[in-house]
C-alpha cells in the first residue's frame, strides 16, 4: 500500500489539498483493501480514515489495518462534516466523475467548513500501473476464462441458443474460482455479430454464422477480458477477408505496442491496416482500454488519447470490423505493457476456427 498512498500524497501536494475524499468502490478498495459496498475514505498527509456504518465497521477494521475506522451515526455527510472539523481539513479533493448531482448537493449543504476541489480523473489514473499482485490476479482471471472458452466451443453449432453459451460460461468461471463475470458476456451470432456489444439473446446459431464471444471474469476483485470469433461451417470469402484483416491488424498492434508510445499511437497501428483494407468505417471503437478493478479504466487506447504507455499497464488489444446486416469480427487479447513490447496474458488460438 505504501506506493499507492505515496501517489495520493503526491496528488495532495500538487493540488495543495488538506485531504482527499474517496467514495468510488474501485478507488476505495485500491487504497484501503475495503470490499464493503458502502463507506468512504478520507486521506490526509497525517491520517488515514475510513467511515463506515455499523454493517461494515468490523469488516473495515480487519481489512484496513492502516486506517482508523469511524462509525457513521446518522448519515455519512454529518459524520464526515464532524471529522473534517476535528482534523482541520478544509480543502478537500473529491471524485467529480463519480459523485452524483444529488451527492454533490448534500456535500455542499453538509460540509459547511470545506472547500470542495474536483479532481477529474487524477485519482483514477493512480491505478493505471499495476503491481505484481494485481497482475497475478488479472492473469488468473484470464486463464480461467480461456479454459471456459475451450469448454463451450462444442456448443458453437447450429441450434444452440446464444444465452445457453453465456450461462455455461458463467457457470464454468464461477466453479473454477472467479467470483463472477466482469461484465455481461457477449455472445452474438449471424447478423447480431455486427453489434460490438451484442449481449447474448434468444437467437439460435445457424450454419454459416459468424459468432463473437467476449468474456471476462473477476478474481480477487480484478477483471479479465478476451474475445474470439468463430464461423459455423466453412467461411465465405467475405467472412475470411474480414477475419484475416482483423487478425493482421491485431497481430501488428501486439508486435508494435511498447512503453513510451502514446495510446493513440497504439490505436493507429491497427486502424491503418483496417482502413487500407477498406473497412475503416466499420471499426467504430478504440483499439482497447485499461483493465483492473474495473473492466473499463484508464488508459483508453483510441485516436484521441495522448496518455503515454508505461510498463505495468494492463490493456486490451481488440480491433474489430462490424458490417451491418452481415456480421462482425473482433479478436481481443489482454496484455501487460513492458519496456520493449508486451506480455500477452492470453494464449488461446486465434486461427479462424469453423465447425
Amino acid at each position: 500500500m505504501d506506493k499507492r498512498h505515496n501517489r495520493v500524497k503526491n496528488l495532495l501536494a500538487e493540488e495543495e489539498l488538506d485531504g482527499i475524499l474517496v467514495l468510488s468502490p474501485a478507488n476505495r478498495r485500491y487504497l484501503s483493501g475495503f470490499t464493503g459496498t458502502a463507506g468512504c475514505l478520507l486521506i490526509t498527509n497525517a491520517v488515514y480514515l475510513i467511515l463506515a456504518d455499523s454493517r461494515y465497521t468490523e469488516q473495515a477494521k480487519k481489512q484496513c489495518s492502516r486506517f482508523k475506522v469511524i462509525q457513521i451515526q446518522e448519515n455519512i455527510w454529518d459524520s464526515l462534516n464532524g471529522v473534517l472539523k476535528d482534523y482541520k481539513v478544509k480543502n478537500v479533493g473529491f471524485e467529480d466523475g463519480f459523485v452524483t448531482c444529488r451527492q454533490y448537493g448534500r456535500m455542499t449543504e453538509k460540509l459547511d467548513g470545506a472547500y470542495l476541489v474536483p479532481l477529474g480523473d487524477r485519482l483514477d489514473k493512480i491505478r493505471m500501473v499495476k503491481d505484481r499482485e494485481e497482475i497475478e490476479n488479472i492473469r488468473t482471471a484470464a486463464r480461467i476464462c480461456e479454459r471456459a472458452l475451450l469448454h463451450v466451443k462444442p456448443l458453437v453449432k447450429p441450434g444452440t441458443v446464444e444465452k445457453d453459451i453465456s450461462l455455461e460460461l458463467e457457470f464454468y468461471i464461477r466453479r473454477a474460482g472467479c467470483s463472477g463475470p466482469a461484465f455481461e458476456f457477449i455472445v452474438a451470432s449471424g447478423p447480431r455479430s455486427a453489434l460490438p456489444h451484442g449481449t447474448a439473446g434468444s437467437r439460435r446459431i445457424r450454419d454459416g454464422d459468424l459468432v463473437v464471444i467476449d468474456l471476462g471474469g473477476k478474481y480477487n476483485g480484478y477483471c479479465s477480458d478476451m474475445t474470439r470469433t468463430f464461423v459455423v461451417g466453412r467461411p465465405n470469402p467475405k467472412q475470411k477477408e474480414i477475419y484475416d484483416t482483423v487478425l493482421i491488424a491485431q497481430t501488428l498492434a501486439l508486435n508494435g505496442i511498447k512503453a513510451g508510445m502514446t495510446a493513440s499511437g497504439a490505436d493507429g497501428i491497427a486502424r491503418e491496416i483496417i482502413e487500407k483494407a477498406g473497412y475503416g468505417e466499420y471499426f467504430g471503437h478504440g483499439l482497447g482500454h485499461g483493465v483492473g478493478l474495473q473492466i473499463h479504466e484508464a488508459p483508453t487506447l483510441n485516436q484521441r488519447c495522448d496518455t503515454v504507455l508505461e510498463p505495468g499497464m494492463v490493456v486490451t488489444v481488440e480491433p474489430g470490423i462490424y458490417v451491418p446486416d452481415f456480421g462482425g469480427v473482433r479478436i481481443e487479447d489482454l496484455v501487460m505493457v513492458a519496456e520493449d513490447g508486451i506480455e500477452n496474458l492470453n494464449s488461446a488460438d486465434k486461427e479462424l476456427t469453423y465447425f
